[in-house]
């Protein structure tokens, strides 16, 4: 099970979160807010990440 963890206003930027988690090693997924096949690399995005690893996630983003 994913849940949202953050949203960000474009793919590079949900780009550049994935690999900072994964590079970590907590498996992510990026998708667009709204209509999944109706998307560009200007459309808001969430990264998503496995339900119960939020404060993983947090305890990454701090690091920085």
């Amino acid at each position: 099970m994913w849940v949202e963890y953050i949203r960000v206003n474009n793919l590079m930027i949900a780009t550049m979160c994935k690999d900072v988690l994964e590079g970590d090693g907590l498996p992510t997924h990026i998708l667009p807010v709204g209509n999944i096949l109706d998307w560009s690399e200007t459309t808001p995005f969430k990264v998503m990440v496995p339900k119960g690893r939020e404060h993983v996630a947090d305890e990454i983003i701090r690091k920085l």
